[in-house]
C-alpha cells in the first residue's frame, strides 16, 4: 500500500499517492542554448518522461527559460512542465528575472547549497516565498554530496557527546532527514502549502539512501509530504540502471516514493533517453 501523500499538480502532471508514479529526467544541455534543450525536451517526454527538469544557474540561462517555453509551446509541447534547478545563486535569480520564475512550473532547492550561516535561511526563504508569489511547488532536494555543513557540524558535536555515538554514516543519515524536515517545516511557516512540497534525501550507496527514505517515512509520518525518488551519482549505462533499480525498487515496494528518476551519468555513445527507459522497465517490473 502506498505511503498516503497529498496530491501535488505540476502543470497539470498529479503526483501523489491517489496517483501513478510520475518518470522524470533531466537535460544535460546548457540552457543558455533554447533550440538544444528544447530538443532534448522533446527527446526525453517522447520517451516517456512526464516532467522535465533543466538547469538554470546564470543570468543568461534564466533569460532563456521563457523562450524555452515558447518553443516547446509552438512545437506542442505545452502539456510539458518544465522544472528549474537552483544552486547557490537561485536566490538571486528568482527575484532578479521575475519572468523567468513565472514560467517554470516547479522549483528545485538544495538546502545545503543556498548558502551558509546567517545567509542560509534568508536565501531559502527568499526561493520560497517566490514560489508562494508564483504559485510554484517547490522539491527541497537534499543531496547528501551537498549536505548542509552547520547542520552536520552540530550533530556530528551532539553526537561525539554521547556515552555510546553512533557512526557516521548513520549521523549523516539522520542529518539528511533533518535538513529535509526542518527545510520543510520553515517552507510551510513561511505560506508554501502542504500540497505544494515534494521531498528527497539523495544519497549513492543503495542501503543508505534506503535508510534514508525509511527513516524520512517515520519522521514525517504525522503529516506526510510528497516524495521524489532517486539515487544520486549513480554512474552510467547498466551499473547506474540496476544499481537506482536495486534501490527504488525495495522502497517503490513498500509503497514509497511518488515520483522518480533513475540519473544516469551521461556518455557520448548512450541516447539520454536511456534513463526514461530504465524508469520505464522498473515500473513495468
Amino acid at each position: 500500500m502506498r505511503l498516503k501523500t497529498p496530491t501535488v499538480d505540476i502543470r497539470g502532471v498529479k503526483m501523489g499517492s491517489d496517483h501513478p508514479i510520475v518518470i522524470q529526467s533531466m537535460t544535460n544541455t546548457d540552457t543558455q542554448d533554447p533550440l538544444a534543450t528544447v530538443e532534448q525536451c522533446i527527446q526525453l517526454a517522447d520517451a516517456g518522461s512526464e516532467i522535465v527538469r533543466v538547469t538554470v544557474n546564470t543570468n543568461l540561462a534564466a533569460k532563456q527559460i521563457p523562450e524555452l517555453r515558447r518553443i516547446l509551446n509552438e512545437r506542442g509541447y505545452e502539456h510539458l512542465p518544465i522544472i528549474g534547478d537552483f544552486h547557490y545563486n537561485g536566490h538571486t535569480l528568482l527575484t532578479e528575472f521575475p519572468e523567468m520564475a513565472a514560467t517554470l512550473d516547479k522549483y528545485r532547492i538544495n538546502p545545503g547549497n543556498v548558502g551558509f550561516g546567517d545567509k542560509h535561511e534568508y536565501n531559502f526563504s527568499t526561493m520560497v516565498k517566490v514560489a508562494i508569489k508564483n504559485d510554484k511547488p517547490v522539491r527541497i532536494g537534499v543531496n547528501w554530496g551537498s549536505l548542509d555543513q552547520d547542520l552536520l557540524t552540530e550533530m556530528m558535536d551532539s553526537n561525539a557527546k554521547l556515552i555510546k555515538p553512533k557512526g557516521d554514516k548513520e549521523v549523516i543519515i539522520e542529518a539528511m532527514v533533518e535538513s529535509a524536515m526542518r527545510s520543510a517545516k520553515l517552507a510551510e511557516k513561511l505560506g508554501l502549502s502542504r500540497d505544494k512540497i515534494i521531498l528527497s534525501v539523495k544519497m549513492s550507496e543503495v542501503q543508505d539512501m534506503i535508510s534514508a527514505y525509511q527513516d524520512l517515512t517515520v519522521a514525517m509520518a504525522d503529516s506526510p509530504y510528497a516524495l521524489h525518488l532517486g539515487l544520486t551519482e549513480a554512474g552510467a549505462g547498466m551499473k547506474g540502471a540496476i544499481s537506482s533499480s536495486a534501490a527504488l525498487a525495495i522502497l517503490l515496494q513498500q509503497g514509497i516514493g511518488d515520483t522518480i528518476r533513475i540519473s544516469l551519468t551521461p556518455t557520448p555513445d548512450r541516447p539520454r533517453t536511456e534513463e526514461v527507459e530504465a524508469c520505464k522497465q522498473l515500473l513495468q517490473s
